[in-house]
């Protein structure tokens, strides 16, 4: 009977060491830490994308220059500072996937260490870039019009082809993503085709390529 008993205890040990098991599995654990100490004890906050309605948000106090998020919803979301401490703080884009994320909150802030959160970063940077590009075209386009109206319009032509580089950049890496969380995020940004409706009431599918 002590064996019985004892072997009874073993196999339920096993069964809910393999439950926690699966269910850490489902976890995204975000590791964070901030750049500047006077952050400290401030709070800060995991806002999904969707559905942020205040009992979807989550917050910590950040402690020694540190935090943590853990959640087992897979959304799309975003890392942000009490609103009274975001100057010089940029808000970090992110998955909360399972597995664990390693995120530095900061002038330039970063995330790593999940699949979907590596190619969200990769993505960031390249939309970064392609920001300051437009950006620096289009300022020199408004001063140029002052005094020459077609190398202006060259600018904004130039301004519009890395554009259309940057959509189709986006649309590669949704498809190269194929399924996921972020695969979804990317493909919205800049769908194909889209529902338009007409001046007589009419609704037809403009293709966007």
């Amino acid at each position: 009977m002590r064996k019985y008993i004892l072997g009874a205890f073993a196999l339920l040990t096993a069964m809910l060491l393999a439950s926690c098991g699966a269910e850490e599995k489902n976890v995204c654990r975000i590791h964070g830490t901030v750049e500047d100490a006077r952050l400290n004890d401030k709070q800060i906050f995991l806002v999904p994308l969707e559905n942020n309605t205040a009992e979807a948000v989550d917050s910590v106090y950040i402690k020694d220059g540190k935090f943590e998020f853990v959640t087992d919803t897979c959304h799309m979301a975003q890392i942000i500072m009490d609103y009274h401490y975001r100057d010089g703080v940029q808000r970090l884009l992110v998955v909360t996937e399972p597995g664990d994320l390693y995120v530095t909150i900061g002038r330039v802030s970063s995330a790593k260490g999940t699949a979907g959160n590596d190619s969200l970063e990769v993505w960031k940077k390249a939309t970064e870039q392609h920001t300051r590009e437009m950006s620096t075209l289009r300022q020199a386009a408004r001063e140029m019009a002052k005094t020459d109206s077609v190398r202006a319009n060259c600018l904004m032509v130039q301004s519009d082809s890395i554009h259309q580089a940057y959509k189709h950049y986006t649309r590669e890496l949704a498809a190269h993503l194929k399924e996921g969380v972020v695969h979804e995020f990317l493909k919205s940004l800049y769908p194909t085709s889209y529902p338009k409706r007409m001046p007589d009431g009419t609704v037809v599918t403009v293709y966007d390529e």
